[in-house]
């Protein structure tokens, strides 16, 4: 084999390796988009950007090499085997190149996607940033409500003792009027009881005859004894 021959053979098995790698690169880049890794996808997605443009360009120059080593192959077999095999490299070239390019434009998508996601959340922190800032005054606020309720329930309370004792006090109040006023009524109506008696002892004695209505009249004129207390006696 000739030093040509050889070179082409070298080629050959480079463009192998290097299509490899690429392939490798674009279902990683896929697999980012895909996933939407979020921090870890914006990191490893240049990388890989930059690993497979390298690895495009290096498919074009061996292009470009085989396409000078097949004008210098001994036979015409050779070269129409080179040529052959030049025309599938490219076929695989622009294949390649156009995966890369949809791959790029899911990539730039899922970067959109991924700004606006982080956007989002940065608002959201804002926000939340916002409102813990606020909740001191908050927190001020509903300790002045709280001790403010708690000082008109401290008045209340103070009132509901305050009628409570009044309420006793007027029960007692209540109760010794009426005990009173029981005591008044027996006395009144003991000592009416004890008229009604007397009355009717008179007028028992009257009309026995064992009194006369002068003798009464003149006992009531006398006036009653003043050293004794006792009822006088009308039977003689």
């Amino acid at each position: 084999m000739d030093e040509v021959t050889q070179a082409v053979e070298n080629l050959k098995r480079e463009w192998s390796r290097v299509v490899a790698q690429l392939e490798v690169c674009i279902a990683a880049i896929e697999s980012c988009v895909k996933l939407g890794k979020g921090t870890e996808e914006a990191s490893s997605l240049p990388r890989l950007n930059g690993s497979a443009l390298d690895a495009l360009q290096l498919l074009n120059a061996l292009q470009c090499r085989l396409d000078l080593l097949a004008e210098q192959l001994p036979t015409f077999e050779e070269v129409q085997s080179v040529q052959a095999t030049l025309g599938s490299w490219k076929e695989k070239y622009q294949r390649t190149k156009a995966g890369m390019t949809s791959a790029a434009e899911s990539t730039t998508d899922s970067l959109r996607r991924s700004r606006q996601l982080m956007v989002q959340e940065v608002g959201r922190s804002a926000n939340t940033l916002s409102t813990f800032d606020g909740l001191p005054s908050v927190l001020r606020k509903a300790e002045g409500e709280y001790q403010g309720h708690r000082s008109l329930l401290m008045r209340t309370r103070g009132l509901l003792s305050t009628m409570q004792r009044q309420d006793v006090l007027d029960r007692i109040i209540l109760t010794t009027g009426f005990l009173v006023f029981s005591l008044a009524v027996l006395y009144v109506a003991s000592r009416r009881i004890g008229l009604f008696t007397l009355q009717r002892k008179l007028a028992d004695a009257i009309r026995s005859g064992s009194v006369s209505a002068g003798d009464i009249l003149g006992k009531v004129q006398e006036g009653p004894a003043p050293t004794t207390n006792a009822p006088p006696n009308f039977h003689v």
